[in-house]
């Protein structure tokens, strides 16, 4: 196979430094690197690759007029400098294997790939590469998805459980209810745990959790569930319901629940009109995305007037 990764952009781009993608001989691939723009012809060029072995620079710019009279017809104002290189056994450093095991055990994980010559930056483009690094390598950092904790397993939470399966994020189920706990009840890769709230810390190592979703409908487990998160360092936390009983639940729990103020979202969700389970788990998964990108969920721009 081929592993494309973006070396430098500049302009508008669909993804930026850093990004990969992985394309079959057969032209099969996973991953993308532009809306579509790119990939018919970065087949045909990974192709080349993989016969011949090696590596490939190859550069698209898709600023100006002259794009749509001779470039790609995309009109995306943007470009791109995308390193192709064959990999598989018989490169002998394989990244995938390892890359692959890394994914497995839920770790970060680094590889480098030597830039061919006269890939010296440009002006007006976005560098990448660390001045830690070796300037002649580009190190490829990539982390694990998000794992995400949805501390109640009642009929509302499925929706959220597809969406995040969706997502590709990792996904773990925590209720006391023996029904919601169910073998085959959430996507197949959800890790399912049977325990009362107040477990919750003997059963899941919460400092491998990016997100939770107090869900559970149930005031003392709750409780249970915030005190637990307060203990420890979730970047997200978010409680289904109301004001009132999130000003109930916080006022039980006293002086515990002050290390969960910066990180609670309370009522849950981005404000997108949700009323549907589904749309609220859109609502849902849109702020968790938000938090951990460090973004606030605002319009990119406002609405045009004609």
């Amino acid at each position: 196979m081929a592993l494309a990764v973006v070396l430098r952009t500049a302009g508008s781009t669909y993804r930026k430094p850093g990004a990969c993608m992985l394309i079959a001989r057969d032209g099969r691939f996973a991953g993308l690197l532009s809306g579509g723009c790119l990939e018919g012809d970065l087949r045909d060029h990974a192709a080349r690759v993989i016969d011949s072995g090696g590596s490939t620079l190859v550069r698209y710019d898709m600023r100006g007029p002259d794009d749509l009279l001779w470039g790609l017809g995309s009109g995306c104002e943007g470009a791109m400098d995308i390193l192709l290189a064959r990999v598989g056994p018989a490169e002998g450093w394989q990244p995938l294997e390892a890359l692959a095991t890394a994914h497995a055990r839920e770790e970060s994980f680094a590889f480098g790939l030597e830039l061919p010559r006269g890939t010296d930056a440009a002006a007006g483009t976005q560098v990448v590469l660390d001045p830690r690094d070796d300037p002649g390598l580009f190190v490829v950092r990539i982390a694990p998805p998000p794992h995400v904790l949805l501390l109640g397993g009642g009929p509302d939470a499925l929706p959220v459980a597809e969406l995040a399966r969706f997502l590709g994020w990792r996904l773990s189920v925590a209720d006391h209810r023996s029904a919601y706990c169910a073998p085959g009840r959430f996507p197949g890769s959800t890790r399912v745990i049977a325990c009362r709230a107040d477990e919750l810390a003997r059963h899941c190592d919460l400092s491998r959790v990016d997100a939770a979703v107090v869900m559970s409908h149930h005031m003392d487990s709750d409780r249970a569930y915030l005190a637990a998160l307060a203990a420890c360092a979730v970047p997200y936390v978010g409680l289904l319901g109301p004001q009132p009983r999130r000003e109930r639940l916080l006022a039980e729990l006293g002086e515990l629940a002050a290390p969960l103020h910066s990180r609670l979202r309370a009522p849950i969700g981005l404000d997108i009109g949700a009323q549907s389970p589904r749309t609220i788990a859109l609502a849902i998964a849109a702020e968790i995305q938000a938090t951990l990108a460090g973004r606030d969920g605002r319009l990119f721009t406002s609405i045009i007037n004609k």
